[in-house]
């Protein structure tokens, strides 16, 4: 791992082996077509006024920031491994607290992960940053983008097991 453990973000096997295959299609058979598509709007002449040129360059770059993405992703995150069940919130459970008398369940792990079954938010998030390291009964607060502040109070933590 080159990055430390507060930096790290939870994945899935899953979610990690989906990612990788991702990144090396992006790597491989994408920048091959990429090049492909620059190759051949290059060769229709004026680059200033060529739209085709220009398309596909901007897909370039958002191609290649996607790798540099995935890759700093998948190079610092903790894969799979399931945190104890012993009340404390972390990466990689399931977490239930009530936020404005109603009960809000979410995973606490990448955003990567997709799960329909519930929301997933980052330890990285406002709310994630505030419940992490939390206890079952913990009230804790975060400050929302509107600049409120909002307090939650955990009710359950669970293992995330998807």
């Amino acid at each position: 791992m080159t990055e430390t453990a507060n930096q790290a973000s939870f994945l899935t096997q899953g979610a990690y082996d989906r990612l990788k295959a991702e990144l090396e299609q992006l790597t491989g058979p994408g920048r091959t077509e990429i090049a492909r598509k620059i190759e051949a709007a290059r060769e229709e002449g004026d680059l200033k006024e060529n739209g085709g040129y220009h398309a596909a360059k901007e897909e370039q770059g958002k191609m290649e920031a996607r790798i540099r993405q995935l890759t700093q992703l998948l190079e610092s995150a903790t894969i799979g491994e399931t945190p104890p069940d012993d009340g404390v919130v972390e990466p990689g459970m399931v977490v239930t607290v009530d936020m404005f008398g109603d009960e809000e369940t979410f995973l606490l792990g990448s955003r990567e992960i997709t799960d329909e079954s519930m929301h997933v938010f980052s330890e990285k998030s406002p709310i994630g940053a505030a419940v992490n390291g939390a206890k079952v009964g913990d009230t804790v607060s975060y400050e929302a983008p509107n600049g409120k502040q909002i307090e939650v109070r955990i009710l359950h933590t669970t293992p995330y097991d998807g």
